[in-house]
C-alpha cells in the first residue's frame, strides 16, 4: 500500500484540487475531534466533508454539461458525391 499511496494522492489532487483540499481539512478535523472526544469539532469536520463532496459533485456536473455539445455545422457539401465530374487532364500544348 505504501507504494500506491503517493500515486493515489497525486491523482486525487490533480483531478479536483479545491474539493480535495476541503476533504483533507475535514478529515483532519474529524480525526482530531473523534480522538479528543470533542464532538463539536467532529461534527464541524463532518459538515465540511459533506460540503467538499457537494463541491466535487457540482464540479463533475459542470464538466458533464460542457462535454455535451451540438454537432458541428458543415457549410460545404459532403465530398465524394456523384454529381461532381472529374477535372480534365492537364497536358502541355506547344504553340508554333
Amino acid at each position: 500500500m505504501n507504494f500506491y499511496w503517493p500515486r493515489f494522492v497525486k491523482v486525487f489532487y490533480r483531478r479536483e484540487p479545491i474539493s480535495s483540499f476541503i476533504l483533507v481539512v475535514a478529515a483532519v478535523d474529524m480525526v482530531m475531534g473523534g480522538v479528543d472526544g470533542k464532538w463539536s469539532l467532529f461534527s464541524l469536520g463532518l459538515m465540511v466533508a459533506l460540503l467538499g463532496v457537494g463541491v466535487r459533485w457540482w464540479q463533475s456536473e459542470k464538466t458533464k454539461a460542457i462535454a455535451v455539445k451540438q454537432p458541428p455545422r458543415r457549410y460545404l457539401p459532403p465530398s465524394g458525391g456523384t454529381q461532381r465530374q472529374p477535372l480534365p487532364m492537364l497536358t502541355k500544348q506547344h504553340r508554333r
